[in-house]
């Protein structure tokens, strides 16, 4: 398949099969699920504590990275979530935390207001199918090549989905980057020359810092220290909806953004 126009049909197909997939796991299974990839992310990326990590709010099923989140700013990480600024054009992002005034943005889902922009060091990103080259299948905005393209140095790319995404191929374009990594519940992927390689959490983790030295990550912000939390520490607890309720709850109106996310 050559031809543009046809690959995008397929892909808008194929994105809404694996999605329609996705949302008919029932809870239980996906708990498990998040709970895998979670375990996988703390093992083999223990260097993120000090780093900005953007990451995207749970939509339609998606993996919950928040879990993960709640542990890397244990250790001084600043968490930041993405911003919609105009069509075709790269993400901003803002910081977050558990508590910070919410709103609801692009398709409904919440987005920090007024909180400092930043710029992420590494991104977890979520997919709705991935291919074997590690390349992404999104929801057809393009907004996250767009945000890995526009940035330097080029945050470390963190694709984070359910193993029953998994395609042969997205028949991936010039404007398609790859991952750096692929994190499923069945393990995770290293990714380079045009392929997948299952790596363990410590293999990861070198691989990962190499790449983060290479590219001289993580950005050294302004005024910044070292050792000290970038935003307070997680109480999870505290903040009804952190830990994966309905959508329903998600998609609250701006105050109870603001009084329950977390």
């Amino acid at each position: 398949m050559t031809d543009w126009n046809e690959i995008r049909a397929w892909r808008k197909a194929r994105r809404a099969e694996l999605i329609a997939r996705r949302d008919a796991v029932d809870r239980d299974t996906r708990r498990r699920w998040n709970e895998r990839i979670s375990a996988l992310l703390e093992r083999g990326f223990p260097m993120l504590g000090g780093m900005v990590v953007g990451f995207c709010w749970p939509y339609k099923g998606e993996f919950d990275a928040r879990f993960a989140i709640r542990d890397w700013r244990r250790q001084g990480a600043t968490a930041a979530l993405p911003e919609v600024v105009a069509k075709g054009q790269p993400l901003r992002f803002r910081t977050w935390w558990p508590g910070a005034p919410m709103a609801p943005g692009v398709y409904g889902i919440p987005v920090p207001q007024d909180t400092e922009v930043v710029v992420p060091d590494v991104v977890l990103a979520p997919m709705n199918g991935f291919d074997e080259s590690g390349c992404r299948l999104g929801y057809g905005g393009g907004y996250f090549d767009r945000t890995l393209a526009a940035l330097a140095p080029r945050p470390l790319a963190v694709g984070v989905a359910f193993e029953i995404a998994r395609l042969a191929t997205i028949f991936p374009q010039r404007h398609d980057i790859p991952m750096d990594f692929v994190v499923t519940e069945e393990g995770i992927h290293a990714v380079g020359n045009g392929a997948l390689a299952p790596v363990d959490a410590a293999a990861c983790g070198e691989r990962a810092a190499r790449l983060l030295a290479t590219r001289g990550l993580p950005r050294r912000r302004a005024g910044e220290e070292a050792g000290g939390f970038s935003s307070p520490p997680c109480y999870a607890h505290e903040f009804p909806g952190y830990f994966g309720e309905a959508e329903e709850q998600v998609r609250a109106s701006p105050s109870a953004g603001r009084r329950n996310r977390g």
